[in-house]
């Protein structure tokens, strides 16, 4: 059975990991609107374990993805051990796991990821689910800057209400995660007159909200954060996440 599928030469022998390999970096690149690189490497050794769905090791490596939602990643990487797969399921084209996986994480932000996710109306709406004063906002203009005291500035117009004057919004503030899943700005300081000021706390408080990634994973994922670093004009995130199942849908739209 084995010869047949995978044939009896050495380079033959290795279609088995090279076909997994394929299909799952395709079912990856489906959870995104577009990628400029997606490189899925499944490893088993002999190759003949992946008829019982044993899998050594997989590595995911992703570059440019922008997901259904607007959002995007610069950079995911995705390092798996010991993952027990649906073999036949490859076959069809799909990704089955026989048991729940952990992986070790590492995902990159651009400054330009980050303002450009500030603008999305996926991000936008969320943010104006804050009523101020009772009145609804309107954010125009976001920017986001990482700075090289490794800090975040953030700048935009908000309009509150039917006002036609907007506030200048302008804080600056370290990143960090509480809980492992939290994404938090903290340290924060705040720049212009005090109703814009007033309005920037009400914001950071929200925001502080928002950014749980449980709310922002992918279907059958859960994703936990260690370590947040700002390098080089990119937020780094080091961390795990724990797969019960791959994930079908088309990114996330909570």
């Amino acid at each position: 059975m084995v010869s047949a599928l995978f044939g009896s030469t050495p380079f033959q022998n290795q279609a088995g990991d090279a076909l997994v390999s394929k299909v799952a970096g395709t079912a990856i690149a489906a959870l995104f609107k577009r990628s400029e690189k997606v490189e899925a490497n499944v490893r088993a050794e002999p190759v003949t374990k992946l008829l019982q769905g044993s899998v050594d090791g997989f590595d995911f490596i992703g570059k440019g993805m922008l997901m259904y939602n607007g959002l995007r990643i610069d950079n995911m990487e995705l390092y798996l051990q010991a993952v027990a797969i649906d073999f036949g399921a490859i076959f069809s084209g799909q990704v089955k796991l026989r048991r729940p996986t952990s992986a070790s994480m590492r995902v990159v932000l651009s400054e330009d990821d980050l303002t450009t996710s500030f603008n999305t109306p996926f991000v936008v709406e969320k943010l104006q689910r804050l009523q101020y004063q009772g009145q609804p906002l309107h954010f125009q203009n976001t920017d986001v800057t990482l700075n090289p005291d490794k800090t975040l500035h953030l700048q935009s117009k908000v309009k509150v209400g039917d006002s036609d004057s907007p506030l200048n919004l302008d804080f600056t503030a370290s990143v960090d995660v509480q809980d492992r899943h939290k994404i938090q700005f903290v340290d924060v300081t705040y720049e212009g007159d005090e109703e814009s000021v007033a309005l920037g706390k009400a914001l950071i408080e929200h925001v502080n909200h928002l950014l749980d990634l449980d709310k922002f994973a992918l279907e059958g994922t859960q994703l936990r954060v260690d370590r947040v670093r700002l390098q080089r004009k990119n937020l780094v995130f080091y961390g795990s996440a724990h797969i019960n199942q791959f994930p079908s849908g088309k990114g996330v739209n909570k």
